[in-house]
C-alpha cells in the first residue's frame, strides 16, 4: 500500500510540475496574421508539399526578436503571397513592415536563415526557393537591399534549408544550401490510389522515369559581400534529397560540422578536416541509417548536448512509419541510435514529422525536445486512420537515469500537460524557437502548411532561473559554458537547423533554482576564449569578443 501511495505521490506531483508551464496561442493577440500559401491545384506537384520556413531574428538591434516568414505561392505567383516580416514592438505585438523593409519576396519560398555576412553589426536575410534564391542585405535602417546577383547566390534549383557559418575560421560568414531535387512541373509525377490523384514518393519510379537528386552548395564568404562557390573544392558535393542541414562541432574540436537530413537515402555527416575541406563520415558514425540498416525518410535535424556531458548529440525526425531517430554521442566520433531506450521512438511513429529542435521548455538546464507533424497527403483519411492535420510533440527531459549499468536519459511525451494537444491541429511544418517577449522562457512560432501561422507563448517557463547571451560581432559557431552549482551546460551560437528555418542567434540557459553563474565561458571562432565569473541570472548578456558584456 505504502508503494502505491508513492507512486500515485510521484506522478501527481509531475503532473503538477508539467502544469506550471503551458504554450498559450497568441497569434492573433500578437497581430500575426500570416497565412502560408502553397498554390495547390490539384494537379499534385511535389513542390506543394514541403511548406515553407521562418526565423526568429533582430534585425533593427532593438533587442527584441522580429519575425521573418517565408510563403510559396501560386503558379504563376501572386504579390498577395509574399514573405512577410514583422516588426517586434515591445509590447507582445508585432507590426507588418514588409512594404518599408523590401523583403517581400513573392518566389516559391522554401528556407531561410540570417546571419550578418559583413560584419557591419547588422543581420542580414538569405531565402531559398523553388527557383532564385534571394540574398538580402540589411542596410541598418530598417531596410534592406536584394545583393543576390552582385553576391553570387541566386542558385535556381529547388534549395529547401540553409545556414550560415564560419567553416574556415576566417571571421567571415559562409553559407550552406540544401537541394532537393530536380523538378519542372512539365514533367510531374504522381500516383493513383483507388482512383484518386496523390503526391509520389521522391524516390517513386513511374513510367520508367524519377526524380534525380542534386547536389547542396557550399558558399566562401571573400569577404567583401560576394560569395565563391566551393562545393567540389570542400568535399560536399554528394548528391542526395536534402532537406535539413544542422552545424555543430560534433567532435569537440574547434570547428564547424555539418548533418544533411536527406529524404528516403542516406543522412550525411560532414567533419571538417580544418584544412577547408569535408570528409563525408554519416555511416562510419552511426547516423547514416537507422538501426535496421535502412535509409531514413530525413525531414529535420538539430544537434545538442541533452545529456550535459560537453558533447553534441544529434536528432532527425522522419516520415511516418519511422520514429523521430535519437543519436547519442559516444565521444569517439561515433553515435548510439537511443531512440527507443529513450522513449522517443514509439511516441512518433504514427506522426508525419518535420521540424524538429531540442530547447530547454521549462529552464531546468536539460534539453527538451519539440516535434511538429502533419502529412503530406491532404486526402490520407481516405486511404488510412492517419489526419492530415496532426497534434505537434514536446517531450520533456527527464534527465539521466542512475543505478544501471549504462546510464540513460529518458524522455516523457508531455504535449498535452502543456496545452499543444488542447490547441486545434495543424498541418505541421516548420518551427522557429526563441523569446519574443524577452520573459525568460522560449516560445515557438510555427508556420503551417497552407494555413495560418501559429505563435505560441511559454506562460511558466520563467519559474526557473535562467541566462540568455548575445554574441555580436563574428560569432556563428561561438561555444558558450555556463557553469552554475551542479549544472555544466554547452551551447553554440547557430544558424539554420530543425527545417527549413532558423530560431534565435542568442543562446539561452535555463539554471534551475540557481541564481548565479559562477563561471561562463566563451570560445568565439577565432579560437580566442573568454572567462566571466559570478554574473546574475535572470538577465540578457551581451558579449564583444575583447570587450566583453555590453
Amino acid at each position: 500500500m505504502k508503494s502505491i501511495y508513492c507512486l500515485l505521490l510521484t506522478l501527481t506531483l509531475s503532473t503538477f510540475a508539467h502544469a506550471q508551464v503551458r504554450f498559450i496561442d497568441t497569434t492573433d493577440e500578437a497581430n500575426i496574421t500570416f497565412r502560408h500559401v502553397d498554390g495547390r491545384t490539384g494537379e499534385k506537384y511535389l513542390i506543394e508539399t514541403l511548406g515553407s520556413g521562418a526565423l526568429f531574428f533582430d534585425y533593427d538591434n532593438d533587442s527584441n526578436l522580429e519575425l521573418y516568414v517565408v510563403n510559396a505561392n501560386t503558379i504563376p505567383p501572386s504579390a498577395e503571397n509574399r514573405n512577410t516580416l514583422y516588426r517586434n514592438n515591445g509590447d507582445g505585438t508585432f507590426t507588418d513592415v514588409t512594404d518599408a523593409s523590401g523583403v517581400g519576396d513573392i518566389g516559391y519560398g522554401v528556407g531561410c536563415a540570417a546571419a550578418d555576412i559583413d560584419n557591419d553589426g547588422y543581420v542580414d536575410i538569405y531565402v531559398t526557393n523553388f527557383g532564385a534564391n534571394r540574398l538580402y542585405h540589411n542596410n541598418g535602417d530598417g531596410t534592406f537591399t536584394d545583393i543576390t546577383q552582385m553576391a553570387g547566390v541566386g542558385d535556381e534549383r529547388w534549395g529547401t534549408s540553409c545556414a550560415f557559418l564560419d567553416y574556415d575560421l576566417d571571421g567571415d560568414t559562409d553559407l550552406y544550401v540544401v537541394n532537393y531535387m530536380k523538378f519542372s512541373l512539365e514533367e510531374n509525377q504522381w500516383w493513383e490510389t483507388r482512383g484518386i490523384r496523390t503526391y509520389c514518393s521522391p524516390t517513386d519510379r513511374i513510367a520508367g522515369s524519377h526524380f534525380v537528386s542534386e547536389p547542396d552548395i557550399l558558399y566562401r564568404n571573400n569577404g567583401d559581400s560576394t560569395f565563391t562557390d566551393v562545393t567540389q573544392a570542400s568535399g560536399i558535393s554528394h548528391r542526395a534529397l536534402g532537406l535539413a542541414v544542422a552545424v555543430g562541432d560534433y567532435d569537440n574540436d574547434g570547428d564547424a560540422d555539418l548533418h544533411i537530413a536527406n529524404d528516403m537515402e542516406a543522412d550525411l555527416l560532414y567533419q571538417n578536416n580544418g584544412d577547408g575541406t569535408f570528409t563525408e563520415t554519416a555511416a562510419l558514425a552511426g547516423v547514416g541509417y537507422d538501426e535496421n540498416g535502412m535509409p531514413g525518410s530525413g525531414m529535420g535535424s538539430a544537434f545538442g548536448d541533452y545529456d550535459n556531458d560537453g558533447y553534441l548529440d544529434l536528432v532527425v525526425s522522419n516520415a511516418s512509419a519511422l520514429p523521430v531517430l535519437l543519436y547519442h554521442n559516444e565521444r569517439s566520433q561515433f553515435f548510439t541510435d537511443v531512440s527507443y531506450v529513450s522513449g522517443v521512438g514509439a511516441v512518433t511513429l504514427p506522426y508525419f514529422k518535420w521540424a524538429v529542435e531540442f530547447f530547454d521548455y521549462n529552464n531546468d538546464g536539460e534539453l527538451d525536445l519539440f516535434v511538429a507533424n502533419g502529412h503530406l497527403q491532404e486526402n490520407i483519411g481516405l486511404f488510412s486512420d492517419a489526419t492530415y492535420a496532426q497534434a505537434d510533440l514536446l517531450f520533456e527531459n527527464n534527465g539521466i537515469e542512475t543505478g544501471r549499468t549504462r546510464p540513460r536519459t529518458r524522455f516523457t511525451d508531455i504535449s498535452s500537460a502543456v496545452g499543444l494537444t488542447q490547441l486545434a491541429p495543424k498541418v505541421g511544418r516548420a518551427a522557429a524557437f526563441g523569446d519574443y517577449d524577452n520573459d525568460g522562457d522560449i516560445d515557438i512560432f510555427l508556420n503551417n502548411s497552407n494555413q495560418l501561422a501559429t505563435l505560441l507563448r511559454n506562460e511558466g517557463g520563467n519559474r526557473n532561473h535562467w541566462i540568455t547571451v548575445q554574441a555580436s560581432g563574428p560569432s556563428i559557431g561561438a561555444r558558450i559554458t555556463v557553469k552554475a552549482g551542479d549544472l555544466s551546460l554547452i551551447r553554440e551560437v547557430r544558424s539554420g537547423a530543425s527545417y527549413l528555418s532558423q530560431s534565435d542567434l542568442r543562446v539561452h540557459f535555463g539554471l534551475r533554482e540557481h541564481t548565479q553563474v559562477e563561471l561562463l565561458e566563451i570560445r568565439w571562432p577565432s579560437g580566442h576564449v573568454e572567462q566571466y565569473f559570478h554574473l546574475k541570472a535572470d538577465q540578457i548578456l551581451r558579449l564583444e569578443a575583447g570587450h566583453g558584456p555590453r
